[in-house]
């Protein structure tokens, strides 16, 4: 692990096998830092945002880095990387997180990115968080002497619940839903590139509902629950799905856009309101635009 920048490099490096050694060894240094891909982390250090002492490594320890079945769900281990999630197998398993994982960026990230890092790097533009909100997944937490808990992705993203010194994200418990789910994102540029918007869309027959999540736009993805709540009712969960009125995902998608970039509130003085400023106008477009393609690709 090198880095160009001065002084930057870890007094220590540990490399544990397991992962309740990697939590042990960072309880006895509660000042190292664990790194996985090392996407962010380098990028933090060699900018000069980061001086770690010392430097626990998460890349071999094989448990984390699969998956299996468990009672419904599939248990993903965290470092499972953007590019094993792209691939074919997990695609029929998990298909929006199969997509968010391609479009994860260029082949070097997506090699050495992980599922884990995503989730605890808690960028706004992480392409995994939106599909992992809409899924309502949640993470196990290893902590000191074989310790688990479990608490719901979305809580750990929003700061309800945090990681105390000395856990780790193991794993990411998702629901299998065996119905149709989709992720879009939209980006500055041709080709693969950070999110300006994304949403991710999940169809829970089972539930009759729809779940979204939008990503990019706030500092953790947004749920528009009167959205899903609407469109799910004008479904036809026993006939022929995909029989709707395109006006209606037309409209979702601009609920949904509504919901996740709202007008500014009105003065209390009582002067005239003020617009929304032009780039926020684009970006309401956008995510009205990715949320109807999204249910429309749903549900066709």
């Amino acid at each position: 692990m090198t880095t160009h920048a001065p002084q930057a490099a870890a007094h220590t490096v540990t490399l544990p096998g397991t992962l309740d050694e990697a939590v042990a060894a960072l309880a006895a240094m509660p000042a190292a830092v664990p790194v996985a891909g090392g996407t962010d982390l380098m990028a933090a250090v060699n900018s000069g945002l980061l001086r770690p002492a010392a430097l626990v490594g998460l890349g071999r320890i094989s448990e984390i880095r699969g998956w299996r079945y468990l009672d419904g769900h599939a248990l993903l281990g965290a470092g499972l990387t953007h590019a094993r999630m792209g691939r074919p197998d997990f695609a029929a398993l998990i298909p929006a997180l199969a997509a968010a994982a391609r479009a994860a960026g260029p082949p070097q990230i997506r090699n050495a990115g992980t599922l884990g890092g995503n989730i605890v790097t808690a960028a706004p533009t992480g392409d995994a968080l939106p599909v992992l909100a809409a899924l309502e997944a949640t993470v196990i937490i290893a902590g000191p002497e074989g310790s688990r808990r479990e608490i719901p992705v979305s809580h750990l993203l929003a700061g309800v619940d945090l990681l105390n010194p000395g856990e780790l994200v193991g794993f990411v418990r998702v629901p299998l839903l065996h119905a149709p789910q989709t992720f879009i994102k939209a980006t500055g540029r041709t080709g693969p590139g950070r999110a300006t918007a994304s949403v991710a869309l999940v169809l829970d027959p089972a539930r009759r509902g729809v779940r979204c999540a939008v990503g990019a736009v706030a500092p953790m993805p947004l749920r528009p629950l009167d959205a899903e709540r609407w469109v799910a009712s004008l479904i036809d969960w026993d006939g022929d799905r995909g029989h709707l009125d395109p006006q209606v995902t037309t409209a979702f998608g601009e609920y949904v856009a509504a919901a996740c970039i709202p007008d500014p509130l009105p003065p209390q003085d009582g002067s005239e309101p003020v617009p929304l400023p032009p780039a926020a106008i684009h970006l309401r477009r956008t995510v009205a635009a990715l949320a109807r393609r999204a249910l429309g690709r749903a549900l066709a």
